[in-house]
């Protein structure tokens, strides 16, 4: 559970967003209604393959991060433009962990000047806030 202090912080950027999971969880559903929730997931995807340790896992997270989002016609294709796209697919049969920084720039730029915005004025955190500003009051005045 978040306090309102933390849901207050989310506010101040995307980065202490992202890393809290209850901020990521709200993001995540909000950008699921705007059906755009493949960008979070590339940016997770993303910070989950920079601490990959093995060579063997490298190419394989690669791959699967290239054909669920890069590729035409990815499952969950991500808007990024033809430069980044074609450098990616020249570099992915020798990936190393950083192919993927700037189309993860690119997804994040989008996010933090876009969807966070957007988050930000949304009813849905706006109820979060609301609720947990509530819940506090009620811990701190039992009759009221």
């Amino acid at each position: 559970r978040s306090n309102t202090g933390e849901m207050m912080a989310w506010s101040e950027s995307m980065d202490t967003l992202l890393a809290n999971k209850d901020g990521l969880a709200a993001f995540r559903t909000f950008l699921k209604s705007e059906f755009s929730e493949e960008n979070v997931e590339f940016w997770l995807a993303c910070e989950d393959f920079k601490k990959t340790k093995s060579s063997a896992k490298i190419a394989s997270k690669a791959q699967k991060i290239y054909s669920d989002f890069i590729e035409a016609d990815a499952p969950k294709e991500i808007n990024i433009d033809f430069h980044t796209k074609t450098h990616i697919s020249q570099n992915i049969s020798e990936p190393t962990l950083s192919c993927f920084d700037d189309a993860q720039r690119l997804i994040y730029s989008l996010m933090a000047k876009d969807s966070f915005p957007r988050f930000l004025r949304s009813e849905e955190y706006k109820e979060l806030v609301k609720k947990q500003q509530n819940g506090n009051q009620k811990r701190w005045l039992p009759f009221l």
